[in-house]
């Protein structure tokens, strides 16, 4: 009778809680996994290309391949192939050491929601682009972490893009191939085709393709005006926000050389190294495609973009006719609200070209409301740790991911964290941090060039307030 007893009670409970049923999107079945969130289930490494390797190397990206059976989506996929990364900085800040091994094999996303199989709930969608100079960075890095977001009922999507030279080699015989005559952009072409993925499947997690929001920042926050730029991605979403990537002028967001130069340094590379063609060249290892301009410069003294670090997208007449400022100026970027934003201790002041943008996005009609994250990370008093409100600090707060991190925060941060959470969650449902029913954030216009200032006042309860970015 007590085992009877014990089957109907679980049954009881079974039927209490969500569902999480299998979902067909494009490849295949699906089956996500529960997070220690109640309500919110994450989908991992969900294949959203065909693996760019072997002859797809340097190509755009190719439809996914079918897969058998139910996927469980517990694992994420791997990051773009990139130099290892050691204690210290950054990686001491974000505790990597537990992602998949780097691969060309890369081209995955994750989903984290609250309404899975649930067609009809719309729930608006947010897209993440993860930073690292686009050389480096995946979407699965802890600081991302979905559960606070899809807990504020929006639809979270990261994912891993090309990053270096397998993202942004540029070649004569590469743009000889192809149909458009272009070569380059891999990675943010890879970019915009996560965000066809959401536009055909996101319906399948509970979530709205009409309503999408992307953001991302440093390099993320550079793609994200690349994708604002780009006609490729035009009608694709509905809102952007661009963190600690400038404005107008102060930040080129793109590179100095031209499509010709560029591919014409790496001809001058490649064929100091033998691969003389195509073929060679998606023949060679990974290893050495990595670290042929590196080896270059060290025997030759010649410095290329292979070799310097700095990774750009190119304007090609295809994915980009046009930089993010002239695009800008001659009104071509895509029209729809902004916000936009830096941290105290960012990578130098970028107010006036911050402000520069928002006046842009006023004569264009668009509104655009700006920040400044300005609370210096509490530390345990280690060495050789990252300091201040430093660049990419804030990333901690936007995704309230502290669960992660080594840092003391206190019951302040966690208060901080939500009201930022909040603002960036009301943008992706109502295109106004604010909510439906308003507030003190008001968009940065001509008569009024406030920025939002994130800090926190440890003898109050103030955590933001409308003023001038404060120095550094």
């Amino acid at each position: 009778m007590k085992k009877i007893l014990f089957f109907a009670l679980s049954l009881l409970l079974f039927s209490c809680s969500k569902p999480n049923p299998v979902l067909t999107i494009e490849g295949g079945k699906i089956h996500g996994v529960i997070t220690e969130s109640p309500g919110v289930y994450v989908y991992r490494g969900i294949p959203y290309a065909a693996p760019p390797i072997k002859e797809l190397r340097w190509k755009a990206p190719q439809p996914v391949i079918p897969w058998e059976g139910v996927r469980i989506a517990d694992t994420f996929g791997h990051p773009s192939f990139q130099a290892a990364h050691y204690p210290g900085g950054y990686t001491t800040e974000w505790g990597y050491g537990k992602e998949s091994a780097y691969s060309e094999d890369c081209l995955y996303l994750n989903v984290w929601t609250t309404a899975p199989g649930q067609t009809d709930r719309k729930l608006p969608v947010a897209l993440w682009i993860f930073g690292g100079g686009l050389r480096e960075g995946w979407g699965s890095e802890p600081e991302f972490d979905g559960e606070a977001f899809a807990g504020k009922e929006v639809v979270l999507v990261t994912f891993n893009y090309r990053v270096g030279v397998f993202g942004f080699l540029t070649h004569p015989e590469l743009a000889a191939e192809s149909p458009e005559g272009v070569s380059g952009n891999y990675g943010i072409l890879d970019q915009i085709e996560a965000l066809k993925w959401v536009k055909k499947n996101i319906a399948q997690f509970g979530g709205d393709p009409d309503n999408v929001m992307i953001f991302g920042q440093s390099a993320g926050g550079r793609s994200t005006k690349t994708l604002c730029a780009s006609p490729l991605a035009r009608g694709l979403f509905n809102k952007a926000i661009i963190m600690s990537a400038s404005g107008l002028g102060s930040m080129p967001a793109f590179a100095p050389l031209t499509l010709q130069e560029s591919a014409q340094q790496t001809k001058e590379v490649m064929d100091w190294a033998g691969l003389t063609n195509l073929e060679k060249m998606r023949a060679a290892s990974t290893e050495v495609i990595f670290t042929v301009g590196g080896i270059y410069q060290s025997v030759t003294g010649n410095r290329t973009w292979m070799s310097s670090g700095l990774i750009s997208p190119i304007v090609d007449g295809y994915v980009l006719k046009e930089s993010f400022d002239d695009a800008a100026v001659n009104n071509n970027l895509a029209n729809v609200p902004y916000m936009i934003g830096f941290t105290l201790n960012d990578s130098g002041n970028m107010a006036p070209g911050i402000v520069d943008f928002c006046l842009n996005r006023e004569e264009a009609g668009d509104n655009a409301y700006a920040y400044q994250f300005a609370r210096p990370l509490p530390t345990d008093g280690r060495e050789n740790v990252l300091k201040g409100a430093f660049h990419s600090s804030d990333l901690w707060y936007v995704f309230q991911s502290f669960k992660n991190s080594w840092r003391p925060w206190t019951d302040g941060d966690w208060a901080l964290s939500e009201v930022m959470l909040t603002a960036w969650t009301n943008f992706a449902k109502y295109a106004n941090p604010n909510g439906l029913n308003g507030g003190e954030w008001t968009p940065c216009t001509k008569d009024n060039s406030k920025f939002m200032l994130f800090k926190l006042n440890e003898n109050s309860l103030e955590h933001s307030e409308m003023g001038d970015p404060l120095q550094q």
